[in-house]
């Protein structure tokens, strides 16, 4: 029953592994919010974080359609993982269809023109590098802020407004009663969220070279699309570790990114063997965690607006200066959450 129900033999103990330890952790870690002991607070905090990140990365394989052998179980499982990391004011649908352009297309497809936008707004740019300095990931969070009024933004979106209203009813509604209750466990339950938000786009910011385009809505043939050495040579693989491969679990080996965009239908345990046959354990194929920490932190104030001129490092070159620690920028708002 359960090899009919999942898509591959070991599906029932490694998705099944991860969706009980995201539950666990999300339920585990909000109750202990609530509690008088600051030492438990430290910890439910950072399970509450972990469980939202291991939620999200779910819902990638959902998207993938890696758990289940039919969509709409996949679907189902989806839509449920983003009720838990706060990605459900949007549709699953949405974040699948999007993701699944940028697969297919080779593209970063996006409706939002990040760099218009700042140019056309300098004082916010001002105020959102200031708070990136502080290491809030302001950023993202406007992203996440259009996420939740999606259907008010948006205009192809209007006629999601009677579901995104529901939703900011019934996830406010719960916030706001936490914040009114017991402030501290609110106030916690953010912190939590931020940590999900800096793993996430930590994990996304060196894991390709693409430019954006503004194709989501108004589809224009994509140039790339169908070129898989192009694909390959403008993907990057950042994993936690080589040494403990065990540590990528921690992000479901999302860090494999040449292997999943070498065949999108693997699940996420087995793309370490896939990464190794493709690369046959070249190191050099791989960006070390010690250059992507350097990055991320010398680089989290211009991540904020960060076109990309003629010239700019792509391909092996890209790869070699992220490897080095010594650039590329790298990017700041390409998560699969966000469905825009």
């Amino acid at each position: 029953m359960a090899n009919s129900l999942f898509k591959d033999a070991d599906g029932p103990l490694y998705h099944g592994a991860a969706v009980f330890y995201a539950l666990s952790m999300w339920s585990l870690g909000l109750a202990g919010l609530f509690l008088p002991s600051w030492q438990v607070n430290v910890v439910a905090t950072l399970a509450l974080a972990h469980g939202m990140i291991i939620a999200a990365y779910m819902i990638h394989e959902c998207a993938h359609n890696t758990v289940f052998r039919s969509p709409r179980n996949n679907a189902r499982l989806g839509q449920a993982m983003s009720w838990v990391c706060g990605a459900s004011y949007g549709t699953y649908e949405d974040m699948r269809y999007k993701h699944f352009r940028h697969h297919i297309d080779n593209d970063d497809v996006v409706w939002f023109d990040y760099d218009r936008f700042f140019d056309e707004h300098p004082r916010l740019t001002r105020f959102l590098k200031a708070l990136e300095w502080l290491y809030l990931p302001a950023h993202d969070l406007l992203m996440h802020t259009i996420m939740v009024f999606t259907s008010f933004v948006i205009p192809q979106r209007r006629d999601q407004r009677l579901r995104n209203v529901a939703v900011i009813a019934i996830r406010g509604g719960l916030f706001l009663a936490m914040l009114i209750l017991v402030p501290k466990a609110a106030l916690l339950y953010i912190v939590a969220y931020l940590i999900m938000v800096h793993v996430l786009r930590f994990v996304d910011m060196l894991q390709h070279d693409y430019p954006y385009n503004l194709t989501l809505f108004d589809y224009r043939p994509p140039p790339h699309k169908g070129d898989r050495e192009w694909e390959q040579a403008h993907t990057f693989s950042n994993p936690i570790s080589i040494r403990w491969p065990a540590l990528n679990w921690l992000v479901l080996n999302f860090g494999y990114h040449n292997a999943h965009h070498a065949d999108m239908t693997v699940p996420w345990y087995r793309l370490p063997v896939l990464h190794e046959r493709i690369t046959g354990g070249d190191s050099s194929r791989v960006i070390p965690f010690a250059s992507q920490l350097r990055l991320y932190h010398a680089n989290r104030v211009r991540r904020v607006y960060n076109p990309q001129p003629d010239g700019y490092p792509q391909g092996a070159e890209y790869l070699a200066s992220a490897r080095a620690g010594s650039g590329p920028i790298g990017g700041n708002a390409a998560s699969f959450l966000t469905s825009f």
